[in-house]
């Protein structure tokens, strides 16, 4: 039942309410009534409330016309009508949106509110029905019939059929704590049975709908039934909840005082049937699967509980269960088993990629110690190298050989360290980090996990995931890697994980310390044409729909193509070549073109376009210019050194985005220049009076490093002598001011490139000697290499006589 409000003139007046309107004698309304000769009745539509005759209710107003409705009723004493909308979403109702029965009413006092509001008390009168709208602005106004209620046959009964609603309605008052006690007393004290019902009626917690039914209904006595049913609902409602809030109290004491309201969603769910037990279940038969240790099981049982307890309707449920989903579809102890065939092994291996000799031969023993032992810790092993050697596509060869499974994790601009360890599964849409993400998605704890591109992993506001690969990388520590969603040691021991990488020198030192790491070389050109004729060529011709016999690539036209089309250390620029030309045959074969599947070298060229230069080592055949070697991530390359004299006053000069190291090799090798001229051939005067500049093409491209000393020192002597540098002869090694020559590292990069450029002769530093042996004689087949200790034997090489 809804509040009956008893509202007093002297509070209206004392909180600053204005009385608009006169006083009226209640006593009055009757005579009045039956005294009207009013024909048109303005009608006022009500939201979410039903007026019922012989019953005094506050009607609060706020549209413009209800306003001006009820002010103008009031000063010409006018009775309205009014009717509840059918919608009461609606702002500005129409004929149809208004129910056609409703109560004549008269106005007792009209109040304004400060917020601009009025609001009408109201006593009703009669039940009527609308004949006919005659007007629609400013409001309705409308001609009328009035409706008689029809008087109960048997009167006792009806009498006791109200009794029992006067009881039943002052037993719901009693039940609900939101019904004021003032409700209560005024029940007790309406004599009449007919205005009591209309009270109830008016005042009950019924819907909007069920009240408009009520007041169409014209025989109290059906009156009176329906609304002793509907009380009868109301009260059985409000015993149940009573009933399930004694219930649920009877087993709080002081521990449980938390968990009060888990117990009643408990207790109604046990009211109504059902409930999230078949989650439950489910979990609970995944978990009997699992090989789990007691401590994982102990934890299992101590979340299952928690998700028992839990309301289905909150989202800690949904987190709760997406958790507990995970950490039973994580492997455990589930593990592959190894295949320690070695032959078999290498065969794959051999198969999958040719060269990389070192790699294989390190996968090789650790499987054989892995055989002979049995319990070997898994290495962490690092493969560094240029792109397109094949560093990630060998993970999936080594999981092959071993038996295991294999999975891909990209690291490549990673910036947030919970992508490692996870989010705290207390937030909304947490998930366990990369790691555990793929030991599930393998299915067993000890797959083969590449971490690709370890080096160009970032860091962000939001940590740094290098610092969160240290316990996942150490063999020490990841026997019991925490993971923030998991919320306990997972085993990583077993699992075998290769990173790759372009460059070690973003890598975190600690995080290298961790791994051993494998140089990956370019390739020489003899390899790159039998990679070229064992896969690229048969991938792309199954790529581009062609067989086998579509077309033929021989040593020569894959030798040009490697050497006048492309410029890497690894294949992919070849494959890429290689697809442009499987493309141009597909097109030949879609048109219906006749070709010869012989492709010839001219066929290349007009396929890939004009070749660029057989050796670039030729631009140095004017003095000044010297050939460099240089390391780059992406393997070696050559630079030129060009230097040039002009009047002036010994100044130096540089360009080309030199870095400080390379300026101060510069700077070096000009004051050795002065301090040795003599020995060197070069007058005072032209070292005093001659300014000097040095440049690096390619100036869009930062360069630094001490490489090019030595290359920096000979292109200033061949200017100042005016002699040539020897063609084709490059040189790397940096200087101090003694003219003693040091050794640089990427020697075996470096000379690759230098094969690749048609070099013949490189000088280098006699202490980078080991360095050369280390690498096979067959990359080296038409290669000359000197060894120096001192400048002037880099001159005396150099130099054209």
């Amino acid at each position: 039942m809804t509040e009956f409000e008893d509202i007093s003139l002297e509070e209206m007046i004392s909180e600053g309410f204005d009385i608009v309107a006169e006083e009226i004698n209640l006593s009055d309304l009757s005579e009045t009534e039956k005294n009207s000769g009013q024909k048109i009745f303005p009608i006022l539509p009500v939201r979410n409330m039903v007026m019922f005759p012989n019953v005094v209710i506050p009607i609060t107003a706020g549209r413009k016309a209800s306003i001006q409705l009820l002010e103008e009723a009031q000063k010409n004493g006018d009775f309205i009508g009014i009717v509840s909308q059918k919608n009461s979403d609606l702002e500005q109702p129409s004929e149809k949106d208004i129910y056609q029965i409703g109560t004549l009413a008269k106005i007792i006092k009209i109040i304004k509110l400060p917020e601009g509001n009025i609001t009408a008390i109201t006593k009703g009168f009669h039940r009527f029905k609308v004949k006919k709208i005659v007007s629609t602005q400013p409001y309705f106004k409308a001609e009328i019939s009035k409706l008689k209620d029809s008087k109960p046959k048997n009167k006792e009964e009806y009498d006791a059929l109200l009794e029992n609603v006067k009881d039943l309605a002052l037993k719901i008052i009693e039940l609900d704590p939101n019904i004021p006690n003032a409700a209560n007393f005024a029940i007790k004290n309406i004599n009449n049975n007919d205005d009591l019902l209309n009270f109830i009626c008016t005042n009950s917690n019924f819907p909007s709908l069920e009240k408009q039914k009520l007041l169409e209904e014209k025989n109290l006595m059906e009156r009176a039934n329906k609304c002793y049913e509907m009380m009868h609902e109301d009260f059985r409602k409000l015993e149940l909840r009573n009933q399930i809030h004694q219930k649920t109290s009877k087993d709080l004491d002081k521990q449980q005082r938390e968990y009060f309201l888990n117990q009643q969603i408990r207790t109604i769910q046990e009211e109504l049937g059902g409930g999230p037990e078949s989650d439950v279940e489910e979990l609970i038969v995944k978990a009997r699967k699992k090989s789990w240790s007691e401590e994982v099981e102990e934890h299992f049982q101590k979340e299952i509980s928690r998700l028992q307890r839990q309301n289905p309707n909150s989202p800690d449920y949904n987190v709760q269960r997406n958790y507990l989903d995970f950490f039973t579809d994580l492997p455990w102890d589930t593990f592959t088993k190894d295949i320690f065939d070695i032959e078999r092994a290498q065969k794959i291996l051999d198969k999958a990629h040719f060269g990389l000799e070192d790699i294989k031969k390190r996968i090789l023993e650790h499987m054989a110690v892995l055989k002979l032992k049995n319990n070997m810790k898994s290495p962490i092993l690092l493969l560094v190298g240029p792109p397109g050697v094949g560093k990630t596509s060998l993970g999936k060869s080594v999981a092959d050989a071993l038996g295991r499974k294999y999975v891909r994790v990209s690291l490549g601009g990673l910036h947030d360290e919970s992508e490692i360890r996870g989010h705290r599964k207390t937030y909304i849409g947490a998930m366990a980090g990369r790691i555990l993400q793929s030991i599930k998605k393998s299915g067993t704890s000890n797959p083969v996990i590449v971490l690709d591109e370890i080096d160009k992993v970032g860091k962000g506001m939001h940590g740094d995931p290098s610092s969160a690969l240290l316990e996942v990388l150490d063999p020490e520590q990841n026997k019991s890697f925490y993971d923030n969603f998991l919320e306990m040691g997972y085993d990583l021991s077993k699992v075998m994980f290769i990173a790759t990488a372009n460059s070690l020198s973003t890598i975190q030192t600690p995080l290298l310390d961790r791994m051993e790491i494998i140089q990956i070389a370019g390739y020489t050109l003899e390899e790159k044409i039998e990679i070229a004729k064992r896969h690229l060529i048969k991938k792309q011709q199954e790529e581009n729909g062609l067989d086998s016999k579509s077309f033929k690539l021989g040593n020569n036209e894959l030798k040009h193509i490697i050497e006048a089309h492309t410029s890497e250390s690894g294949v992919r620029s070849l494959e890429k070549r290689l697809a442009a030309i499987a493309r141009w045959v597909a097109l030949q074969t879609a048109l219906v073109k006749e070709y010869d599947p012989k492709i010839s070298i001219e066929k290349v060229d007009e396929i890939l376009g004009v070749p660029r230069p057989k050796s670039l080592s030729e631009l140095t055949d004017v003095p000044g210019v010297v050939t460099g070697l240089a390391w780059t991530s992406v393997g070696g390359d050559i630079l030129f050194i060009e230097s040039i004299i002009s009047n002036g006053k010994g100044a130096l000069t540089m360009t080309g985005n030199l870095g400080t190291v390379m300026k101060e090799s510069a700077t070096i090798a000009l004051e050795y220049i002065k301090a040795k001229h003599d020995v060197l051939g070069i007058s005072q005067d032209d070292i005093e009076k001659k300014n000097i500049h040095v440049h690096v093409p390619e100036g869009a491209t930062p360069k630094d490093g001490p490489s090019a000393g030595i290359a920096m020192l000979t292109s200033m002597v061949s200017s100042f002598k005016n002699k040539k540098v020897k063609p084709h002869l490059a040189m790397t090694g940096e200087i101090t001011l003694r003219g003693k020559v040091l050794p640089v590292g990427g020697i075996k990069e470096k000379l690759l490139a230098a094969t690749r450029a048609g070099i013949k002769e490189v000088i280098l530093c006699e202490a980078n000697r080991k360095d050369v042996e280390e690498i096979k004689k067959d990359y080296l087949k038409n290669l000359n290499v000197h060894y120096v200790n001192w400048m002037n034997e880099v001159l005396e090489l150099a130099l054209e006589k």
